[in-house]
């Protein structure tokens, strides 16, 4: 059982910055991915990183904007997210799982999530 704590998230203007942090008990077996939900919506994905950070992808949302990363010495994944925008509101949830996936039904492991909150 693997064991997810986000953290990171809070209130910013539009265009501002914000680094979310995900600690895992154990990383080195997982790869990691970030999913976001905003009132109203269903979960989306966000970005995920193989578990040696070799390969990331991104969705289109984020592109040129988030940056995922982790480092397995501090069981820790990050996702450092710039140029927000108001549309990036949403509780922000990390997940553990055998691959990197877009899809987040193969992760078996998900954190509480952190609240991000962009204002215009």
């Amino acid at each position: 059982q693997v064991q997810l704590v986000e953290s990171g998230g809070g209130l910013v203007q539009a265009g501002g910055s914000l680094r979310l942090s995900c600690a895992a008990s154990r990383s080195n077996n997982y790869a990691f991915g970030w999913f976001r939900q905003a009132p109203g919506k269903e979960r989306e994905f966000v970005a995920t990183i193989t578990r040696y950070g070799y390969s990331t992808y991104y969705a289109d949302s984020g592109k040129g904007r988030f940056t995922i990363s982790r480092d397995n010495a501090k069981n820790t994944v990050y996702l450092q997210l710039n140029s927000l925008k108001p549309e990036d509101t949403a509780v922000y949830f990390c997940a553990a799982g055998p691959q990197g996936s877009s899809s987040s039904t193969l992760y078996d492991y998900w954190g509480q999530g952190t609240q991000v909150t962009v204002s215009s």
